[in-house]
């Protein structure tokens, strides 16, 4: 069975929020606590993604990809955190626990890519958490490489150092 990909509509935001925190402990287990990853649950991580994409629909792009009809993943891009007009942001690739090293990861950035270059943009950034070593990877073999920018950031009450990675498109 193969993945499909397709845009995203309201109706998708409260199980990609769901998706969203399954993938956030499962990636993120191995180096947070446990009490850093309880929170938000995964009603609450739909509700912030009903919120963002009430605000933000304009000018980003959600896109949802689906095995059988089941949402297996999802990606998230819009313009630059850092107003660069030349630059777009890939916000976020999350996936099922389960549908890493299908091709789904893969197969999400590739559209992310293709979108970006779409709106105009010849420059593709993204944050990475520093202790993601498998995301890093993942985005390494894409093309990605470091810019040496690093921002740190809460999830939950752990401090996280992420590093930002920049791509031609």
């Amino acid at each position: 069975m193969t993945v499909t990909l397709r845009p995203a509509t309201a109706a998708d935001l409260m199980p990609v929020g769901a998706l969203h925190q399954r993938s956030r402990v499962a990636a993120y287990s191995s180096f947070l606590p446990a009490e850093a990853l309880a929170d938000p649950t995964p009603e609450a991580m739909g509700g912030y993604w009903v919120e963002r994409w009430t605000w933000e629909r304009d000018d980003h792009r959600m896109t949802v990809a689906e095995r059988g009809g089941r949402l297996v993943g999802f990606s998230y891009l819009g313009p630059d955190d850092e107003d660069d007009p030349a630059t777009g942001l890939l916000n976020a690739i999350h996936l099922e626990p389960d549908e890493r090293g299908r091709g789904t990861g893969r197969a999400l950035m590739v559209d992310a890519l293709a979108a970006m270059r779409a709106r105009g943009w010849s420059r593709a950034v993204l944050w990475v958490l520093r202790e993601n070593t498998r995301a890093r990877a993942f985005y390494e073999r894409g093309g990605w490489t470091p810019t040496g920018a690093r921002r740190d950031e809460h999830i939950g009450a752990t401090l996280v150092p992420q590093l930002r990675y920049e791509r031609p498109l």
